[in-house]
């Protein structure tokens, strides 16, 4: 499971460190895509080909199965770390997710998303009650 929030740069080829806690599990390889939120988000290879199955499994004759098949194969990328575990983000995600020099990184259960910080300071709750409805609502 990825968990945690961690702040890297983004160098000028689009390399950014994941953190090492995530390393290990990413070691099988990895996949980035543009995600649902205007972020990035970097699957295990094994995660990412269980999410593929699923939307190839969705009905051809759909048009919004069409349209979120294209979307997701077209955005994702194979990554593999470099000797100081980073990633290269390629132009499309990094333009997608609003990334410049910095980005947060941020385990979210199965895989890890990346998002620019002033987005990522736009998501999540304005006070613990707002939190505690939310969770409430889900029936959590």
């Amino acid at each position: 499971m990825f968990i945690g929030e961690y702040r890297h740069s983004v160098d000028a080829k689009g390399r950014v460190a994941i953190p090492a806690r995530f390393r290990l599990q990413l070691e099988e390889g990895a996949v980035v895509v543009r995600w649902v939120e205007g972020n990035a988000a970097i699957f295990p290879r094994a995660a990412f080909e269980a999410l593929a199955e699923k939307v190839a499994a969705l009905p051809l004759a759909n048009e919004q199965a069409r349209a979120v098949s294209r979307f997701l194969f077209s955005s994702a990328f194979e990554v593999e770390r470099d000797n100081q575990g980073r990633v290269v983000l390629p132009a499309a995600v990094r333009d997608w997710a609003g990334l410049g020099p910095e980005a947060v990184i941020v385990g979210a259960g199965d895989r890890v998303d990346i998002w620019s910080p002033d987005r990522w300071a736009a998501k999540g709750f304005a006070s613990p009650d707002e939190f505690a409805a939310a969770l409430n609502g889900l029936g959590l």
